[in-house]
Order: C-alpha cells, then structure tokens, then sequence
C-alpha cells in the first residue's frame, strides 16, 4: 500500500505545475516587457494568447502611445496591462470577479504603474452608465454569451468612444460576429485556433 501510495504522487505534483503555468502570463512589449503577472483559475478567465497580443499591439503601433484606454471584461487584465507597457497614458480595468481584481490591483501596486483604475463591477452595468470618450476599447467578453453585442451597443450609443476610437473584438472564430453598431469600420481581423479576433475604427 506505501508503495501504491509514493508511486501516485509524481502525476499529482505535475499535474499541479501545469495547473500553476496556466495561471501565469507576460507582458511582451514595452517598459514591463518579460514581467509575468498571475490571474486566478477561474473558468471565466480566458486570456488572450501572447501571439494574438503581438499582433493586436502591432496592429495598433504608435495610436497606443499617449492613448486612452478601456479593457472592459478585464480577466487578467494582460490586455489593458500590455497597454500601458507600450505608452497608454491612461486605462481603466473593468472586472467583476473580486479574486481577479486582487490579483490586478497587487500587479499595478507592485509595477509602480500610473494613470491605471480598476472598477470591480459588471460591465454591462459599467458602461450603462454616461461615457467618457476612450481611444482604445478592448472588448473581449466570456464566449458563449450575447455580451458582446450588448456591450458593443453601449459603448456606441451611452458616449464611450472617441471619435475615431479603435476597438479590439474577440469572439469564437467559428461563429459570426453580432450585430455591430454600423459606425464600426473593420481594419483587420485574423484567427488563432478557436479565437477570432477583429479590430474596428468608428467612423
């Protein structure tokens, strides 16, 4: 029996570094570049992968420097994070769940960062209330729900986009988007795996 019970032990403490790896992300540009944050393991969290961030910072270049920034549904937080990384003079973080924001929170304290708010609160909620104008939205809710549209809905019409705001949209790459406001041009759009992911200017 002891020795049933030592040979159970190597697959549990594997299993657990896995476990402990997927809760880890990098920033991959700018001042933090190489610095990991953690986020909780909650079902909801889905970060956004470090080749899809590569592409979507590429794609917004020099717009990023000085801007603006909403990271609505924030997880992680590795998008607005990233943001600031590369120059964002300015993000708010949008999260409901109280274990992701702790973790946010502790990363913004730790990394000196400035010109960052997290709002622990529903996002529906959040932007059903009057805007201010953002730059960059990163808007990437939980797949398998309508809070894309709506939220998209909110933004356009309760005044939280510049004029010429970019939008960052993530969505299951083998379903088609929502219906978007018509303000919201498309500039780029690519897959990775089961992620689709899209950026709008509004017109």
């Amino acid at each position: 029996m002891i020795r049933e019970r030592r040979s159970k032990r190597p697959p549990r403490a594997v299993a657990a570094g896995r476990g402990a790896r997927s809760r880890v992300l990098r920033i991959i540009g700018g001042t933090w570049r190489g610095r990991r944050l953690r986020f909780p393991p909650l079902p909801e969290i889905r970060p956004t992968p470090d080749r899809v961030r590569e592409t979507l910072f590429n794609w917004l270049g020099t717009r990023i420097v000085g801007a603006r920034c909403l990271d609505l549904f924030a997880g992680s937080g590795a998008l607005g994070l990233e943001a600031l990384s590369r120059g964002a003079a300015r993000v708010v973080f949008v999260e409901r769940e109280p274990a992701a924001v702790r973790e946010l929170r502790t990363r913004l304290a730790e990394w000196g960062a400035s010109g960052a708010r997290v709002e622990q609160t529903d996002a529906l909620r959040f932007v059903g209330g009057p805007g201010e104008a953002f730059d960059v939205v990163f808007l990437d809710p939980p797949f398998g729900t309508d809070l894309l549209g709506r939220a998209a809905e909110r933004l356009e019409t309760h005044g939280w986009l510049a004029p010429g705001a970019l939008i960052y949209v993530e969505a299951p790459a083998r379903e088609p988007l929502p219906a978007l406001p018509a303000t919201w041009r498309p500039l780029k759009a690519k897959k990775a795996g089961e992620v689709g992911y899209h950026l709008f200017e509004r017109t």
